[in-house]
């Protein structure tokens, strides 16, 4: 891998890696694609594009594919690294930084943040943007899910989220999907370490509106942010400014409701969505 590019680059390198390994390792050891799908059960089409770079593939068949080569991680590590081709130069520290984390606070406007996605949920969000395949968009949803391994295990960060109540008011198209969302906030928020607030619409104005806001402590007692629209994020690490952004997440903490609180408020949504009923056989 070469030295002194960017990150992109470096991470853009991961991913050529990848798939050029993934095909190296079945000409070394002479087997056929028919041979690799029933060792694997992946279809061999499938597996083909994994080799030509067409697929990033997921997590799962990586560690088939290490599994059948005798590879250890050696794939499944490369595989992470690649995921990260799709984000920018920036996000892809940030998302190094948020692995090195052991507290992350967290403000969202409008969605369920990532890391407390459900997969049908984080799927609907996905699909809404620019046109893809269903091959794209389901390694798209995979690599979302991956991340949120961050918050498992015993070095997890302490997290907290504030959500603003418009995350609440746009609900997903499908109510069961919804539904299964908001049931997992609640899980979510009986973790140890985790810890979910609402912004109620009463709280009023706030200086963080219209954004989301993430802020990271790190082992080293250092401190950034990351500041999120729509299209577009900035990774924030001038200590000042960061202090700053701090002070407005405070700020807005103590309009929210307490924990207890926001979780009777998801329980009233939850009864408010009218379920299906099974029909009448007769």
């Amino acid at each position: 891998m070469a030295k002194g590019g960017s990150d992109a680059g470096r991470e853009a390198s991961a991913r050529v890696m990848l798939y050029e390994t993934i095909a190296r390792l079945r000409e070394e050891s002479g087997k056929s694609l028919a041979e690799l799908q029933e060792l694997t059960t992946y279809d061999r089409a499938y597996l083909h594009k994994l080799e030509t770079g067409a697929r990033l593939g997921s997590p799962q068949v990586v560690a088939a594919l290490d599994a059948v080569y005798g590879t250890k991680k050696q794939l499944s590590q490369l595989w992470v690294l690649a995921r990260e081709d799709a984000f920018g130069d920036r996000y892809q520290r940030f998302m190094r930084l948020e692995r090195e984390a052991t507290v992350q606070y967290k403000y969202v406007c409008s969605v369920v943040p990532g890391l407390l996605q459900t997969e049908a949920y984080a799927e609907e969000i996905l699909a809404k943007g620019r046109p893809r395949d269903d091959g794209e968009l389901a390694e798209q949803v995979t690599a979302r899910m991956s991340r949120q391994d961050i918050l498992e295990g015993d070095d997890a960060p302490h997290f907290r989220a504030l959500l603003d109540e418009a995350v609440f008011r746009r609900a997903a198209t499908d109510p069961k999907v919804w539904r299964d969302q908001l049931e997992a906030l609640l899980e979510a928020g009986q973790r140890s370490g985790v810890t979910i607030q609402v912004v109620p619409f009463s709280a009023g104005l706030h200086d963080l509106l219209g954004g989301s806001l993430t802020v990271l402590w790190l082992a080293n007692g250092k401190s950034v942010a990351y500041l999120e629209g729509s299209k577009s994020g900035e990774l924030i690490e001038e200590p000042e400014k960061v202090e700053a952004l701090r002070l407005s997440y405070d700020l807005l903490r103590d309009k929210t409701l307490s924990p207890e609180s926001s979780a009777d408020f998801i329980r009233q949504l939850i009864e408010e969505i009218p379920r299906c009923e099974p029909s009448d056989p007769t």
